[in-house]
């Protein structure tokens, strides 16, 4: 199994309160990894330590064996955060300002293809539905090819119907760029419908957050919240996530 990630002894404090580690873990080249856990657990600070955003007290986050690049790495949030004075296409190909021109045009013309919005180029942020600017923010993550994406509870602000559908245009633009991915999210479900692997965090009140479980889930895609097959791992990830 080729490795694409291996964070190694990974501790985090704030204000001389250890809140994350020790975290030993190393994750699959082209693997979707979701991260779940009760809220204050440490999942989004052991995001923003893999992105680069936080740095670490302790430990380190390599790739093939080298400190990981944060041009690497690509990013998306909670919410959209599109720039509303640009334009969608402006938008995803914000972060290829070095790229040749042509060059670029192309990356942001396939990333809008593969989102679904091949003609929504030229729309401002504020024309587009939450599942759109969603989707766009998806398509900023992937245009420059990242070796990982991590993703920050993505769709939770999205009504059931269009979460759905946004984990559907997840899995094929994984299976587009072959991008390893690193997701939090609070969804059981979709964490069985979108894992490789699993990773369940406990952690708070004093206590650091680490990694408690580690599933993987052998089933076949595509997957649905009602396939009885999922019922196993649901009740086994219920149980994890009640004692924490």
């Amino acid at each position: 199994m080729a490795i694409a990630l291996q964070v190694a002894g990974l501790r985090k404090s704030y204000a001389d309160m250890p809140v994350l580690g020790p975290i030993d873990v190393g994750l699959a080249a082209g693997s979707i990894s979701v991260v779940i856990g009760r809220s204050g657990c440490g999942k989004t600070t052991l995001l923003r330590c893999l992105g680069g955003l936080e740095t670490p007290d302790a430990g380190s986050v390599t790739a093939g064996g080298a400190a990981l690049r944060r041009e690497s790495v690509g990013y998306v949030f909670q919410e959209p955060r599109l720039m509303p004075w640009l334009s969608v296409a402006r938008n995803v190909g914000f972060g290829l300002a070095a790229w040749d021109p042509e060059r670029r045009d192309r990356a942001v013309a396939a990333a809008l293809d593969r989102i679904g919005l091949p003609d929504a180029g030229q729309a401002l942020p504020k024309q587009l539905s939450g599942g759109m600017a969603q989707r766009v923010a998806l398509a900023r993550g992937l245009a420059p090819e990242p070796d990982l994406l991590l993703l920050d509870e993505p769709f939770s602000a999205l009504d059931p119907f269009t979460r759905a559908q946004m984990q559907e245009h997840l899995l094929h633009l994984h299976r587009a760029y072959g991008t390893t991915i690193v997701l939090i999210t609070h969804d059981m479900d979709e964490a069985l419908v979108l894992a490789d692997r699993i990773l369940v965090m406990r952690g708070g009140h004093g206590v650091p957050g680490h990694i408690a479980a580690d599933l993987a889930p052998a089933l076949a895609r595509p997957r649905r919240p009602a396939d009885p097959l999922l019922s196993n791992w649901r009740a086994s990830l219920a149980g994890l996530l009640s004692e924490s």
